[in-house]
């Protein structure tokens, strides 16, 4: 019945929801109608975040730059193997959206008919064994807790710069109240606003 409404309207309607947060926690929070909780959680779904299921990149790769080349009217683009090797040893910690918005740049800016690496080394840059040994020591002599403060502020940047420095959306893909996130932005001591006006 539509508000104001006085006549029954029957639908035929199967609703598909999806989110990246623990409703039943909110729930419990009491951040979530349990009424709603409740009609939505008839059959629950889990999908585990793209690190965890590396096998779909390829497939998804291959769909998305199938999408990108229809939308911007170009010919299917080939994924050299660097490329796709690139692809499945980074852990994206933006998930799938950030896989799209890497290959969409990628066949946006494609001079020729394939997607070489150059096309994503800017936001995919795995370290080099140099790189690694360099980031080892200059944990020495660190505490555990300034070990873990550096590594946390290291994930947290990252994840912002994938959302574009929106804080909201970075902490519902951590699943963490934004108060959470927000507190530690702050003892961290990350400028997002400095970096979100770049």
């Amino acid at each position: 019945m539509r508000l104001g409404g006085i006549e029954t309207i029957k639908v035929d309607a199967r609703i598909i929801a999806a989110t990246n947060v623990d409703l039943k926690t909110l729930v419990d929070q009491g951040r979530f109608r349990d009424d709603l909780y409740y009609r939505l959680n008839v059959i629950s779904v889990q999908l585990p975040p793209l690190r965890d299921r590396k096998e779909d990149i390829p497939l998804l790769a291959d769909h998305f730059v199938q999408k990108f080349c229809d939308e911007n009217t170009r010919p299917h683009l080939q994924v050299v193997p660097e490329v796709l090797r690139s692809l499945m040893e980074y852990n994206w910690p933006g998930n799938v959206r950030e896989l799209e918005n890497v290959i969409e740049r990628a066949v946006v800016l494609a001079p020729t008919g394939t997607i070489t690496s150059e096309l994503i080394q800017d936001h995919i840059t795995m370290p080099s064994s140099k790189a690694r040994a360099e980031e080892i020591s200059l944990l020495n002599g660190k505490s555990l807790f300034e070990i873990v403060d550096t590594f946390e502020r290291k994930v947290i940047v990252q994840m912002l710069e994938s959302t574009n420095w929106s804080q909201t959306e970075a902490a519902e893909k951590f699943a963490v109240p934004l108060s959470t996130l927000n507190s530690k932005v702050k003892r961290l001591g990350i400028d997002v606003k400095r970096k979100a006006a770049r």
